[in-house]
């Protein structure tokens, strides 16, 4: 995989349909992104969970394209998709067949229900046992065959859990890797795995079943010549203990604390986390979900009788973040969170990463710095590569709590957004970036009061460096840097972004 900025998508808000992707990729975005992260394309791509709750996991929605269009991005951008590895949707073939007849249906053995994990019942204890990211237990009673059955729902009633260690859960997940691989798809995005093995007895939540899954799920897909990332929210420790044990992992602690520091002017816990993070990462500021909380407080899966487990802020500075947020965006983050918009995530706030800095162009160009001179592929979210604020229209429309981060934009509005100074600058350090050979190799983190200092310095090419002075308190940034195409500083990313 390059490591190249790469920019994660939905085809149908930002392009239209995948060929509209790919325009805007080659002309608008031209030299920022060298990848991309096309979020779900599937037949349908606008059901009950924006895509994640794939009908046919195997093709494409016809109104976006087809595979030939998949791999015509793949020419000039490395492509990376979703594999909903956890669950399909209620109104998939398959569940339907299910439902008519039950037992009787040869797709029986696909979907998981209570008694798939407890055959002879469960006690309260082990039900009260089961991590989920919503309050409740995760099963809604379904007639299938005309018998009341609880069915496994991680998510919500419309995703249904499939049982991954059926030779029937087996062959459809070898289906979805070969028709991604067929389409010239490098790296996929194992979506919710951490929910997808489910132990009696167990959190049922990255248990040592889940990463036995993983190791030989990623062995199947590297056969086909492509690598995996894991996406789960989790407890830090627990991320560097995945790290260990897959091709990447997200770091999700690093779009909290960077806000946590420019909130308060105080690096001491994000300059903590970048000397002892794992450095096979895709590091992210926003993506299609909210803004985690989860990945930076204590561990929320400590067994009864254990020790609490801190994580990398106190429950307090927690609670101050979230606060900030909400301060922040205007209040608008708090009409996406929660209960109130029937969004019941208990790790994420709705809010874009713009408005969580107060749509203050200094600071958010400084929040890109950190990210862009962290290691690991730097990744940008559509509406965050056009810093824009919360579509509360949106909100209010659908009463979605994600919609406020996931806007529709047209090509008109995708150009004239582009030509605004803070997008210029973004797109320009992006460039910059995939142009200078300096991010090969780790990086040196000081701190200074309220100024953090991060420095790289080029593996392959170690006559190339990049250095970036932030200061937490006011967003100022000094960025310096050398090259095979010489050297270059700015002290003002508005006026004079960097280029090599």
């Amino acid at each position: 995989m390059r490591n190249e900025v790469q920019l994660i998508a939905y085809a149908d808000r930002f392009g239209g349909d995948l060929p509209g992707l790919a325009d805007v990729l080659r002309t608008d975005l031209a030299g920022a992104f060298g990848g991309v992260h096309i979020l779900p394309f599937f037949t349908p791509y606008d059901g009950a969970d924006a895509g994640f709750d794939p009908v046919d996991h195997t093709a494409v929605d016809p109104r976006l394209g087809g595979w030939a269009d998949v791999q015509d991005i793949a020419r000039t951008h490395e492509v990376m998709v979703d594999l909903i590895v956890n669950h399909v949707s209620s109104e998939s073939a398959a569940f339907q067949d299910v439902r008519e007849r039950g037992a009787a249906s040869p797709h029986w053995p696909l979907f998981m229900t209570m008694s798939t994990v407890f055959p002879d019942g469960a006690r309260e204890a082990e039900l009260a046992r089961i991590y989920r990211p919503r309050p409740g237990l995760p099963f809604t009673p379904y007639r299938l065959g005309g018998e009341l059955r609880f069915v496994w729902t991680t998510f919500t009633p419309q995703q249904i859990d499939i049982d991954i260690r059926s030779e029937h859960g087996h062959g459809y997940l070898l289906s979805i890797l070969d028709a991604v691989a067929a389409a010239g798809v490098r790296l996929v995005r194992l979506d919710a795995v951490g929910y997808a093995v489910k132990t009696a007895g167990t959190t049922c939540f990255m248990t040592p079943e889940t990463f036995d899954f993983i190791s030989s799920f990623a062995a199947l897909a590297r056969e086909r010549g492509i690598e995996v990332l894991v996406e789960v929210h989790s407890y830090y420790r627990r991320q560097l203990e995945i790290a260990e044990r897959v091709d990447l992992v997200y770091d999700f602690a690093l779009p909290p604390l960077v806000l946590h520091a420019l909130y308060t002017g105080d690096g001491v816990a994000l300059t903590r986390w970048l000397r002892e993070r794992p450095r096979n990462a895709i590091t992210v500021l926003d993506t299609h979900d909210g803004i985690g909380v989860i990945d930076v407080g204590p561990d929320q899966t400590v067994e009864p009788g254990e020790e609490p487990r801190p994580g990398l802020l106190t429950p307090e500075q927690v609670d101050e973040l979230v606060e900030g947020i909400h301060t922040h965006s205007g209040g608008t983050s708090r009409l996406a969170t929660g209960a109130a918009a029937s969004n019941l995530d208990l790790y994420q706030v709705n809010c874009t990463f713009y408005d969580a800095l107060g749509a203050h162009d200094t600071r958010y160009l400084a929040a890109r710095v950190i990210q862009l001179l962290t290691p690991g592929v730097p990744q940008i979210y559509y509406v965050g590569a056009l810093a824009t604020g919360n579509d509360v229209d949106l909100l209010q429309r659908t009463g979605v709590g994600r919609d406020i981060n996931r806007h529709h934009y047209d090509r008109a509005e995708i150009t004239e957004q582009t030509k605004r100074p803070v997008v210029r600058s973004l797109l320009a350090l992006c460039a910059w970036r995939n142009a200078l050979p300096a991010f090969d190799g780790d990086v040196e983190a000081t701190l200074d009061g309220s100024v953090l200092t991060l420095t790289r310095r080029g593996a392959a090419v170690p006559s190339a460096w990049a250095s970036a002075e932030v200061d937490l308190g006011s967003g100022a940034v000094s960025l310096r840097w050398d090259g095979p195409a010489g050297a270059g500083a700015t002290d003002d990313l508005l006026a004079a972004p960097p280029a090599v």
